[in-house]
């Protein structure tokens, strides 16, 4: 089977699934692996397996726990980060397909549940497999969801084409596909919300599949670094986050841009002259009501307002220096 040519499934006949079951037994009778397959399972039973229901408890009275940091509120939704590093609304906590009362949270660790089910896999039938663990997740300018894979084990999680050319020659520089993204995406398909099939199989992508032994970098590698991302705040956030200042805000900004890009951006207040000298950034405001516009954008891109050590009088109402100095 060729990678244009690829088959997807999901089995009936999982039942509830409780804490304490182990997942390779409810699947594997199910199935017939082969060397290559990928196993797609949703994150939802992978916590329920692992303990990660809470009674007696709403999403909003669990979002604290397990939230690093809010990214964006509007009305009834907050989109926060998660200790997986991913950005999620209500961090992935899930009230549907569970008993009144209870919710269920992502698991602790999905890069090391996939490995835990790809080595039950190996042990039991011999077969080498690729592990999915997948939830759903919204998209930045797009409405509706689909599904992402949160966990992975013994996959590739991201294909990669920079440096290779097109059918015409031109260079690929940054194409690379996140297929382990995509897997899950196709899985849920198969799957489907409400047809209490939980597993999916994937097969026509042993390509991806990495040897026995060998679990890759988990889908932990999919996610951005916190600052590397351009959206570290939702749009409104972002403005309160500068203008307030907080040390502690200043990380999903990102790193100092460079000096020529700060003084461009502060020549846009009106009445602000700016003088570069050494990597200093010296702001001379004529007008002293603009000096909290300077010290907000300043935050913004990455960059401190220090006291000037001009002598008094002057016109110098900022000087600035990159933040991580």
């Amino acid at each position: 089977m060729s990678p244009s040519e690829i088959r997807v499934w999901a089995p009936d006949g999982v039942g509830e699934v409780r804490a304490g079951d182990d997942l390779a037994a409810l699947v594997l009778p199910l199935v017939e692996l082969a060397d290559g397959d990928v196993l797609v399972v949703t994150s939802k039973v992978v916590s329920k397996a692992e303990g990660r229901v809470v009674s007696g408890t709403t999403r909003e009275e669990a979002l604290a726990g397990e939230t690093v940091r809010v990214v964006a509120r509007r009305g009834p939704t907050t989109i926060v980060r998660t200790r997986h590093g991913l950005t999620m609304a209500a961090a992935g906590i899930d009230a549907s397909n569970v008993e009144a009362g209870s919710v269920v949270l992502l698991p602790v660790d999905p890069d090391a549940s996939a490995r835990r089910l790809r080595t039950d896999v190996l042990d039991r039938t011999g077969r080498n497999v690729g592990v999915v663990v997948t939830d759903t997740a919204g998209r930045a300018w797009r409405e509706g969801q689909t599904d992402i894979a949160v966990g992975a084990a013994g996959l590739l999680v991201a294909e990669t084409f920079a440096g290779r050319f097109d059918a015409h020659g031109n260079p690929l520089v940054v194409t690379a596909p996140a297929v382990a993204d995509e897997i899950a995406g196709v899985a849920e398909l198969a799957s489907g919300k409400l047809g209490a099939r939980p597993f999916a199989i994937l097969r026509g992508r042993a390509d991806l599949v990495l040897p026995a032994g060998e679990d890759g970098p988990g889908a932990r590698a999919l996610v951005r670094a916190e600052g590397a991302d351009l959206f570290g705040y939702g749009a409104r956030e972002a403005v309160v986050r500068a203008v307030l200042g907080q040390p502690a805000d200043q990380a999903p900004f990102g790193t100092a841009v460079p000096v020529e890009d700060l003084a461009a951006v502060l020549r846009l207040v009106p009445g602000t002259e700016v003088v570069l000298e050494d990597g200093v950034v010296d702001a001379v405001d004529v007008r002293s009501d603009r000096s909290d516009a300077v010290a907000a954008l300043a935050f913004a891109h990455g960059w401190r307002v220090e006291s000037p050590a001009s002598a008094a009088g002057s016109a110098v109402v900022a000087r600035l220096r990159p933040a991580t100095t």
